[in-house]
């Protein structure tokens, strides 16, 4: 692994742990601080890995790079922290 790929791979995580947590807060999707932030960190990586394979983002270091991999990485992650509270807390109507 090169430094670029690693450098990303964390900036996924944070950003999945940023989007997880901050859409659990803003909604009723929440499974707690810690498994929010594991969900959304898996989500991150998962997500922008998947884009990444479509061609939706590119790999290096260069700042819009950078900016689209936190965005998919935040959106990822949210994603996943609402599919995984919906599995564990369904909605009761």
């Amino acid at each position: 692994m090169d430094v670029t790929t690693i450098v990303s791979f964390f900036v996924l995580i944070a950003a999945g742990v940023i989007g997880g947590n901050v859409f659990a807060k803003v909604t009723t999707f929440t499974l707690g601080p810690l498994m929010n932030s594991v969900f959304g960190a898996l989500g991150g990586v998962i997500g922008a890995f998947v884009f990444q394979g479509l061609g939706v983002v590119g790999t290096g270091l260069g700042a819009g790079t950078v900016v689209l991999q936190v965005i998919l990485g935040a959106m990822s992650g949210a994603i996943l922290t609402v599919i995984a509270s919906l599995f564990w807390k369904p909605i009761e109507y």
